[in-house]
């Protein structure tokens, strides 16, 4: 009997990792062009690497706001697929549509009309708020088609289909390198080559960036219309509330926790902006870092909610429990490696984007921090996509939200502006934040009150 049950088990790896590399893959081609970004920019000197990185958090408020939203569709389309219900699928993909249409039109006019405040209010050095300014805005041109590509990835990913997201992202990223190449610095001669160059700095930067993703868009959103599963095609473009109503109830938590997050995010980098210009580009650099050790984490979350939403509408409990009992250790496991090379390449990591000892020192020594917290942080990951696969994003909003505003933002607070602590200490909160999302995501794993099927015979 136990044999049996662990063959159950392991009869899912090949499923799980089919899912994952993919997602893992267009992550990790995400990070690379991050990585490149941040070096490229890096050698027009630390003011340029703090003028992007101060309003990095405004872009993950918008896209994490926008990809909470498409959770609703994620969980609703897993679950109709595993019960068999195709018709509701492509009904819930023109849904995504209208999504796409209102939420990119509507943060196309916010950020616009807002990026010549949005530094000010970062408190950005007032010499770098103009060119600050001009990046932000230049990067939020193209937000429509930014939309259509989290959200319509995300349905794709509803479907099993990880790897047309993938491919998308591995074409955005050759794009914007490329541009990045030709627009960030002027005209030089390698060898006995002349590569041409436009010497736009930071403003080729952001040009490069919103060619690639507008290119994203457009590719995506025609790959969603061929869709064999998932295609809106006949369905009609108007508001459908049989369809609508049990998405946004799923969104809606997922998008006040990415909301008050990221606001928090925004916050907290607004008091590590105002530690000055060396521990703003310490801060910057070390993220861009930490991004990539996150991958294996975020790749397996993708896997988890396709998976869990597809055991709850076929009703298998079996399977559901199969599930858990398989990610969890393979997540865990994941993040103790990822963890661990990011503590012994800290160093060496940070010298890739920074020539400056003082910024180097102060960023290996947070990341060395972050990285001892990565496998209880994993386990958070994996519980929350499991959870927004069935549609339970009531408790990932509490928790999210109590260990953002109480923990990091307080604890933020008091250390950098009240008791006048440095960088280590803000990054300290941030682990404080990561270490209570363990526990209370480990207590509603041991309840079962994260699995609707926990009493199911199927």
């Amino acid at each position: 009997m136990q044999r049996k049950r662990l063959s159950g088990k392991f009869t899912m790896l090949p499923v799980i990792v089919s899912l994952a590399w993919p997602t893992m893959l267009e992550q990790l081609m995400q990070t690379a062009v991050q990585y490149i970004d941040t070096a490229m920019v890096g050698t027009l000197g630390t003011s340029a690497t703090a003028a992007v990185g101060a309003t990095s958090t405004v872009n993950w408020l918008v896209n994490s706001s926008i990809s909470a939203l498409s959770i609703g569709f994620l969980a609703f389309i897993a679950r109709a697929l595993g019960a068999g219900d195709a018709r509701a699928a492509k009904r819930a993909a023109m849904q995504a549509v209208l999504a796409v249409l209102v939420t990119g039109t509507g943060f196309t006019a916010l950020t616009l009309s807002l990026s010549g405040v949005i530094p000010a209010l970062m408190q950005v050095d007032a010499a770098l708020r103009p060119l600050a300014s001009t990046y932000f805005f230049i990067l939020y041109v193209p937000m429509l088609p930014r939309a259509a590509s989290i959200i319509f990835g995300t349905v794709l990913r509803a479907a099993g289909d990880t790897r047309t997201p993938m491919k998308t992202g591995v074409l955005v990223n050759l794009i914007n390198v490329v541009l990045n190449f030709l627009l960030i610095y002027p005209s030089r001669t390698v060898g006995a080559f002349v590569v041409p160059g436009a010497g736009l700095g930071v403003v080729g930067a952001a040009v490069a960036s919103a060619v690639a993703y507008a290119v994203g868009g457009l590719v995506i959103s025609w790959r969603l219309w061929r869709h064999p599963q998932v295609s809106p095609r006949g369905e009609r473009l108007r508001p459908d509330r049989a369809i609508l109503r049990p998405c946004l109830r799923i969104a809606l938590p997922n998008m006040l926790q990415r909301f008050g997050t990221s606001l928090g995010y925004v916050a907290f980098a607004s008091m590590i902006n105002s530690l000055g210009e060396v521990a703003t580009a310490a801060h910057t650099i070390a993220n861009t870092v930490e991004s990539a050790f996150y991958i294996p984490g975020y790749g397996m979350q993708t896997a988890a909610a396709t998976l869990a939403g597809n055991a709850y509408g076929a009703n298998d409990a079996r399977r559901m429990k199969n599930l858990s009992a398989m990610l969890i250790p393979l997540e865990v496991g994941l993040m103790v490696v990822s963890g661990s090379c990011l503590f012994a390449f800290a160093p060496a990591l940070m010298r890739l984007f920074s020539s400056s000892a003082e910024v180097v020192a102060l960023g290996a020594t947070v990341l060395r921090m972050v990285a001892v917290s990565e496998p209880f942080y994993g386990f958070s990951i994996i519980m929350e996509g499991m959870m927004q696969g069935v549609g339970r994003t009531r408790e990932p909003f509490l928790f999210n939200l109590a260990g953002m505003w109480l923990v990091r933002i307080a604890g933020t607070a008091l250390c950098t502006q009240a008791l006048s602590g440095g960088l280590v200490s803000a990054w300290g909160c941030m682990i404080a934040h990561n270490l209570l999302l363990f526990v209370l995501f480990l207590f509603c794993y041991l309840r079962g009150t994260w699995n609707p099927l926990r009493d199911g015979r199927t």
